[in-house]
């Protein structure tokens, strides 16, 4: 399995966690010009902005790792576009969708709400 096919099977997987927890996926992959938002949902009033990290069971970082300062810079830009361009007004939170894909191509997929603090 390629890095990219590993990345959109955690893509998928983290999308179906969430509609079987009760979101409602609104875009997967929204893109304009460089911005990019791998999951946007909603549950109930807020609007959750979504990356997802997926990587290989037993690798030497886990997804968790994967967040860095810039990317959550490069969100929190692209969140803003988002909202800009679908006119929504909605609360929002920045969560981590945290994969782990197994040899045999199980997944687990570990929601963390709230992975990244936004102070507009």
């Amino acid at each position: 399995m390629t890095t990219a096919e590993t990345g959109r099977a955690g893509e998928r997987a983290a999308a179906e966690y969430l509609r079987r927890a009760g979101y409602e996926i609104c875009a997967l992959n929204w893109r304009q010009g460089r911005y990019e938002l791998d999951i946007v949902a909603r549950k109930e009033r807020t609007i959750h902005f979504v990356e997802v990290k997926t990587r290989r069971l037993g690798s030497l970082t886990t997804p968790e790792q994967a967040i860095t300062p810039r990317k959550f810079r490069a969100l929190r830009r692209a969140a803003g576009s988002y909202l800009a361009c679908t006119g929504d007004d909605s609360e929002i939170q920045f969560d981590l969708a945290a994969v782990e894909i197994a040899p045999d191509g199980t997944t687990q997929v570990r929601l963390i709400e709230e992975a990244m603090e936004c102070n507009w």
